[in-house]
């Protein structure tokens, strides 16, 4: 098996990938407090958290429109035959708004976000690192790390909820779309049997999650950013990377927030 080579021409031996593994993860935990130590020492740079939001989250609309229709699109044709088979088919507006309320709306839109946001935010920070922007604030007397990075994690913090209830909503209606092909159901019954299905406490744990997971996309980016270096191929590596490990995380920490959902929720189990 081959290794890749290092950006000098060096191959990186298996003891580098281990040394670059926990050097990541000792970053962005010095990064995570940094960002915690920071974020609540005025002032609060409202314009800027405003600005972020529209560019990282208001622009997001469009992709996610479209995935979470194809999402309830998808969920419903499939399930559709199966449940025919056990002569469940009136269980279908329920499966499909509960399956997408609890886990597939929050944790796809995350994805998606991630994909577009986390690699927008390494790249550009990483633009600034490595043309000496980030240095020549400092020397100016301006706080790099609470201008550049406590917005964009505020910003992403704040608009994934919002994007994840977006999505929901246009899965279950995508899901409608797929149901009418199939069985001609009526609008309103499909409405009621998605209300009759969704209690609250399937929607609360479902949506709270995507705070943790919107703070996961921005403070990963603007770590891989904040610290990039190596010139113009840095700034590729920040960009690729931060995608890769905030995914993983979003996956990691949904699997650790589902646990922790049921046991404070039992009834949703």
């Amino acid at each position: 098996m081959k290794l890749p080579r290092h950006r000098y021409g060096r191959r990186l031996s298996y003891t580098d990938y281990i040394y670059n593994f926990f050097a990541t993860i000792s970053g962005l935990t010095v990064f995570n407090f940094e960002f915690f130590k920071q974020a609540f020492k005025p002032p609060l740079e409202i314009a800027e958290i405003k600005k972020h939001m529209d560019e990282l989250g208001v622009k997001t609309f469009g992709i996610v429109s479209i995935t979470g229709l194809i999402i309830g699109l998808v969920l419903a044709m499939q399930s559709q035959p199966v449940l025919q088979r056990f002569g469940a088919s009136d269980f279908l507006p329920g499966m499909v708004a509960l399956s997408v309320v609890r886990e597939l709306g929050p944790v796809i839109t995350a994805l998606i976000f991630a994909g577009r946001v986390s690699s927008g935010i390494g790249a550009e920070l990483g633009s600034m690192r490595v043309t000496e922007q980030i240095d020549a604030m400092e020397v100016s007397a301006i706080n790099p790390f609470k201008f550049l990075v406590v917005t964009r994690v505020i910003a992403t913090t704040m608009i994934l909820p919002i994007l994840s209830v977006y999505v929901i909503v246009i899965a279950i209606i995508g899901g409608y779309f797929a149901v009418i092909i199939a069985e001609n159901m009526n609008f309103q019954y499909y409405i009621d049997s998605v209300i009759r299905a969704v209690q609250f406490g399937d929607f609360i744990p479902g949506v709270a999650k995507t705070f943790v997971f919107g703070y996961i996309v921005g403070i990963v980016g603007a770590y891989k950013g904040f610290t990039a270096e190596g010139g113009t191929e840095g700034v590729g590596r920040a960009s690729t990377t931060s995608v890769v490990i905030s995914s993983l995380l979003i996956l990691i920490f949904d699997m650790i927030l589902v646990k922790i959902t049921l046991w404070l929720w039992p009834t949703i189990g």
